[in-house]
């Protein structure tokens, strides 16, 4: 090693680094590369990049604000997908190479193309803030040579009414209240088991979506709807009825839950829903045990994810839309964060505008072929 550069970092502290002979102008590039970047702002210490992925991708996971559910999602996707690939690697010798690599990797674990993005976002999150902390100086998930897994796009397959029907009646009593809230209402699942009696507004006809019931750290628990979003949804008088001869036949149950967090406030809320031993619902019990049955016992052999209770929901989507409700009004309903999302969702099952310009042409033009009406002044030939 013939030549060695000496240099000042942002901190006044020398360091150098040596080259190897006949490379004079390989160290004097260095050297005023390396000079540019501290008047810049822009130096990273070579050092800074040693840090391991895992130690740093706590650290980043510590520091967000995400909901706890959240929280717990992106550290099983960490765990399960990240983590035994880049967790004992450095930093700064995680190279584009390296991501197309676990991207090829996570394509031979047959995972679906949308988990696959979700975890992928996560990494390149992880390495931009290690970027903004000046430990490495660009984020090889940007490179141009990674292609960045796409969602897989999915169209909503709304549940028909028969079907709907059919797996009401499959449901114990208990539960059958759940077919037309959730179909009637538009509830997520948690909201649904969240439902007090305080939700019934009948001088308004609405229902107050004010909480839903999640799991956090394996304790059930009350919090907020998803993404802190209450609304109020119109309330049929139908619906109306149905709940009142469900609430004769299952008076509803006083439930004390923390708020939020295992450790949370208690609260205490008369809850519509409950099991035969007065206790919350609980999502993956109920799931299995209860809702898989009725949608076998419906005619539906193999339930999937998309045919769980979320599928009520999605009918009820398209009922407003074949009814010619708007997409900002069916946004508000479902508690989207805007209706960009509910188009993008729902789109297409929006009905035909065609027959709808047909009548307006025919409306405007008449059967025949002089044109629109006398009334605007016009004179046939």
């Amino acid at each position: 090693m013939r030549y060695k550069v000496r240099y000042l970092d942002p901190d006044g502290q020398e360091r150098s680094k040596t080259f190897p002979d006949k490379q004079k102008a390989r160290a004097e590039d260095f050297l005023r590369d390396v000079e540019a970047d501290v008047r810049r702002g822009s130096y990273i210490d070579p050092d800074a990049g040693k840090v391991l992925f895992r130690d740093f991708a706590q650290n980043w996971l510590d520091g967000q604000t995400f909901e706890e559910t959240s929280r717990q999602s992106t550290e099983s996707r960490l765990n399960s997908m990240v983590l035994p690939y880049f967790g004992g690697k450095e930093l700064g010798a995680i190279k584009p190479t390296d991501v197309r690599a676990w991207v090829r990797w996570m394509q031979s674990a047959k995972k679906e193309s949308s988990y696959q993005s979700v975890c992928f976002t996560h990494v390149s999150a992880i390495l931009t803030a290690a970027v903004d902390d000046k430990l490495i100086s660009e984020n090889p998930c940007l490179a141009r040579s990674v292609t960045r897994p796409r969602p897989g796009e999915r169209k909503v397959v709304p549940w028909t009414r028969a079907t709907v029907k059919k797996v009401r009646l499959a449901l114990p009593d208990r539960y059958k209240i759940i077919v037309p809230v959730g179909a009637g209402a538009g509830l997520r699942q948690g909201e649904v088991f969240g439902l007090g009696v305080d939700a019934i507004d009948r001088d308004a006809m609405v229902l107050n979506v004010v909480r839903q019931v999640r799991e956090v750290r394996g304790r059930l628990v009350f919090a907020l709807p998803k993404r802190a979003r209450t609304r109020d949804v119109p309330l049929s008088a139908g619906l109306l009825r149905l709940l009142d001869d469900y609430l004769e036949q299952f008076p509803p149950v006083p439930v004390t839950l923390p708020w939020s967090e295992p450790d949370g406030k208690p609260v205490t809320v008369r809850l519509i829903l409950t099991t035969d031993q007065a206790a919350p619902l609980d999502r993956r019990r109920f799931g299995d045990r209860v809702w898989h049955n009725a949608c076998r016992k419906a005619g539906i052999t193999n339930p999937t994810r998309e045919d769980g209770m979320h599928a009520l929901r999605h009918h009820y989507a398209s009922v407003l839309l074949d009814a010619g409700e708007s997409i900002k009004a069916l946004s508000e309903y479902l508690g989207h964060k805007d209706p960009g999302f509910t188009l993008r969702t729902y789109t297409h099952l929006m009905p035909s505008s065609a027959e709808r310009t047909r009548r307006a042409i025919d409306e405007e033009w008449g059967s025949g072929d002089d044109g629109p009406a006398a009334s605007d002044g016009l004179q046939t030939a």
